[in-house]
């Protein structure tokens, strides 16, 4: 599960607290961005044989950076006619069943005392052997448990139902479902159908022939989170919106094989930006990856497109990175029930997480079976 950010793209953030997870907020940038190159004809006004040059063709140019590029990319892709591809019935909320219980004998996170959004932590959680070990264990949990919950995937399913039985599925393994009562939000898992970037709400609408539906799973087991999402196809779904999802995944791929001991984390943001830019997708820049461990978000922040942020990774640390990729705009709206948040044009959304451990020589993918 991921939190939200506000930034500009000139690069200096500060935090403060927001939807399921925080805000990095941070100062417009004052640079001009230049969007290619312009084409100019110079008209002489020389008199004689210097006419003869009248026509000739001045190309002016400037050296742009890769941010400066990207801005290009995004507004080509936005300018563009919608992409074609069957647009879905817009998404609408359904009725919220009343909260799970959990077992009094299953140990529970300290931020449940309260319905207020924690802070994110500033600390970067690095692990010795036995964290590590304690982390593999959280999110070898939540995988299977992302795993199961994929199988229930199907038309006519609602979200309800497959929280409920994600939810059965932590506490019988001695686990606490991670969202459930974080900052107030009512349920033990995210469920986000098509347009909505993330933080679903589960409800009782029923899965359509054609949906996509990202399943977001943080569980809770002997003081370690283990973070973990992927988004599903529901039956038939359109080609468009299949390459979309597939290479949403193959983006997550990307930002985690440039991990390892040392290296620049805006080197994450580069890689994805880089693919998505292929295939014309947008990526999202309002949510972010986040450190996970003995605290469920906390430094450092993971952007997931092009930036200039400072900071190397350290071995025995562990974060996620979860991008998120559009069909459309990056732009988004969040329902008044303050979680659901959905891309402002109706374009597609998918989404993959991976929580990962830092090594010598790369990373380590915790949340796999």
């Amino acid at each position: 599960m991921g939190f939200s950010v506000s930034l500009s793209h000139g690069l200096s953030s500060q935090l403060s607290s927001s939807l399921h997870g925080q805000h990095v907020l941070s100062s417009p940038s004052k640079s001009t961005l230049f969007m290619g190159f312009p084409l100019a004809s110079s008209a002489s006004t020389l008199s004689g044989k210097e006419r003869r040059f009248q026509h000739k063709l001045v190309v002016y140019s400037k050296k742009v950076s890769g941010l400066d590029e990207a801005m290009r990319i995004r507004r080509e892709r936005e300018l563009q006619s919608t992409k074609k591809f069957r647009r879905r019935p817009p998404l609408r909320c359904g009725k919220v069943s009343s909260r799970l219980p959990v077992p009094d004998h299953i140990p529970k996170p300290p931020y449940l005392s309260s319905d207020i959004l924690p802070e994110i932590s500033s600390e970067h959680q690095i692990h010795d052997a036995e964290g590590i070990a304690q982390m593999r264990a959280a999110c070898e949990l939540a995988a299977r448990v992302l795993d199961y919950a994929g199988t229930l995937v199907r038309p006519s399913v609602t979200t309800d139902q497959i929280d409920k039985a994600v939810h059965q599925m932590i506490i019988e393994a001695g686990a606490y479902p991670s969202p459930l009562g974080y900052g107030g939000f009512p349920k033990s898992v995210c469920t986000s159908v098509n347009e909505c970037m993330c933080h679903g709400i589960p409800d009782s609408r029923q899965l359509q022939n054609g949906d996509i539906i990202n399943i977001d799973v943080t569980v809770y087991l002997n003081g370690y989170h283990g973070d973990t999402s992927k988004t599903f196809l529901c039956g038939d779904v359109s080609g468009a919106v299949k390459r979309l999802v597939t290479v949403t995944e193959e983006c997550m791929e990307k930002g985690i094989a440039v991990c390892k001991d040392g290296a620049s984390f805006k080197k994450i943001g580069k890689r994805i930006s880089e693919h998505a830019e292929k295939y014309g997708y947008g990526v999202v820049e309002r949510f972010v990856g986040h450190g996970v461990g003995t605290v469920f978000h906390s430094e450092p922040i993971i952007l997931h497109h092009r930036n200039e942020n400072p900071g190397v990774m350290v071995e025995g640390q562990t974060f996620t990175i979860e991008p998120i990729l559009t069909l459309g705009g990056i732009e988004c709206v969040t329902w008044p029930d303050n979680w659901t948040t959905l891309t402002a044009d109706g374009s597609p959304a998918a989404q993959f997480e991976h929580t990962i451990l830092i090594t010598r020589t790369g990373a380590e993918i915790l949340t796999k079976c």
